[in-house]
């Protein structure tokens, strides 16, 4: 992330440049590993906590600042006088996938919290959402969506749960693309592009297992 005022515009401008960061994080060996790759002799100016950093970045002690892109929109959206005056360069220099977590051991639980995100993949996928899966549920005739929401098959057993346990998560949250969109996308506070986080049909790497 850079000040809009920089005129940057890509992280390959950053050569010779001051970079603030968290000491201690996979960002700090990313970014070295970027600078030598890149050639661009990237300066850090290194902070053991992450406060420190970003109150760093907005003094202006460094013309750029580094973490995973979620956590710059965070921090640009909540410690910034004005998000939009900073800009978050287009390049990804790193892979840093994200996602639930739950306690080794629980098995159950695993597979629950694992399944709940395939089907709202797979809700997006087939243009199931937060208002229309009653409707859905009612009268589709799409083989996928009728197992999906519990109309026919009862997937539900397998997992310890009704046949209209996706169903009731859709309703809950919407499927993924609108919760990605209401907490992280473009129209959020956030502002993320959805990227790779597009279906895998929509040129994204999103792909779920189909629930059967």
């Amino acid at each position: 992330m850079v000040p809009v005022k920089s005129k940057i515009k890509s992280a390959m401008q950053l050569k010779g440049q001051t970079v603030c960061l968290q000491s201690g994080t996979t960002t700090e060996k990313n970014l070295s590993d970027f600078s030598r790759a890149k050639k661009l002799g990237i300066k850090p100016v290194v902070f053991e906590k992450f406060e420190a950093a970003n109150a760093a970045y907005f003094a202006g002690r460094c013309i750029a600042y580094t973490t995973d892109a979620s956590g710059l929109a965070s921090v640009r959206n909540k410690e910034a006088k004005n998000p939009a005056d900073h800009v978050i360069l287009p390049e990804l220099i790193s892979k840093e996938p994200l996602g639930p977590m739950v306690r080794r051991g629980d098995d159950e639980w695993f597979a629950i919290v694992k399944w709940v995100i395939y089907g709202l993949l797979e809700a997006e996928e087939y243009g199931v959402t937060q208002a229309n899966v009653d409707e859905l549920k009612a009268s589709s005739a799409d083989p996928v969506v009728q197992r999906l929401l519990g109309a026919t098959d009862d997937t539900g057993k397998l997992l310890g749960l009704d046949k209209e346990w996706m169903a009731r998560a859709i309703k809950a949250t919407g499927n993924y693309g609108e919760m990605f969109e209401r907490n992280v996308g473009p129209k959020s506070a956030l502002g993320l592009p959805r990227g790779v986080n597009k279906l895998w049909n929509q040129g994204g790497l999103m792909y779920a297992y189909p629930i059967r």
